[in-house]
C-alpha cells in the first residue's frame, strides 16, 4: 500500500468505516502480533498489545509519510506498548546501547519450519537479550525490515540499529 492510499483508509477506518478498518486489520494484525508476542513472550499480552495497538491507531489516526508506512508506525506502537506493559509490570527495563555489546553476528538463524525444540531454544535466547538488542533482531531478522525501516520504529540512527542487531560492518 502506498502511504496516500494508507492515509486514506485509516481517515476512513477512524471515522467509522467497518470495511476500511477490516482492511487496515487484516493487512497488519499478523505482523503486530508477531513481534508483540516476541516482545512479551506470552500469547495474552501479545493479544492485549495488538488489540491496543489499532485502538490507538483509531484515536489518532492522523499519518505522516515522513515518519515512514502505516507498518512502521504500527510497529512504533507495539514496541512502546510492551515497553509500557513491562515497565508496568514492575520488570526492570533497561533501554540503554551498553547492554550487550559482546553478542556475536555470526550467529545464523534457524529455518523458519524448525523444530519445536530448536523454536524454543531461539525464542528463549532472544528472551534472554537486552530489550533494545531483541527489538532490532526481530524487527531486521523476523520481520526482514531494512535498517532504515528499523531506525525510523525506534527512533535511532542507521548505525546505532546495526550495531544492536550485531552488524560489526553494514
Amino acid at each position: 500500500m502506498d502511504g496516500e492510499y494508507e492515509a486514506r483508509l485509516v481517515a476512513r477506518a477512524a471515522s467509522g468505516e467497518a470495511e476500511a478498518f477490516r482492511g487496515v486489520f487484516e493487512a497488519h494484525n499478523a505482523a503486530m502480533f508477531r513481534l508483540a508476542y516476541r516482545l512479551t513472550s506470552a500469547a495474552d499480552a501479545a493479544e492485549d498489545i495488538t488489540q491496543e495497538c489499532f485502538l490507538r491507531l483509531m484515536r489518532r489516526p492522523a499519518l505522516e509519510s515522513r515518519r515512514g508506512s502505516l507498518r512502521q508506525y504500527l510497529y512504533g506502537i507495539v514496541r512502546n506498548l510492551a515497553r509500557q506493559r513491562q515497565q508496568a509490570n514492575g520488570r526492570e527495563v533497561h533501554w540503554d546501547d551498553d547492554a550487550g555489546e559482546g553478542v556475536s553476528s555470526g550467529a545464523s538463524l534457524p529455518d523458519p519450519m524448525a523444530s519445536a525444540e530448536v523454536t524454543a531454544v531461539v525464542q528463549s535466547a532472544l528472551a534472554a537479550l537486552p530489550p533494545l538488542q531483541r527489538e532490532a533482531i526481530l524487527l531486521c531478522e523476523f520481520e526482514e525490515l531494512s535498517l532504515d525501516e528499523v531506525a525510523a520504529i525506534v527512533g535511532a540512527e542507521v548505525g546505532t540499529v546495526a550495531r544492536r542487531n550485531g552488524m560489526r560492518r553494514w
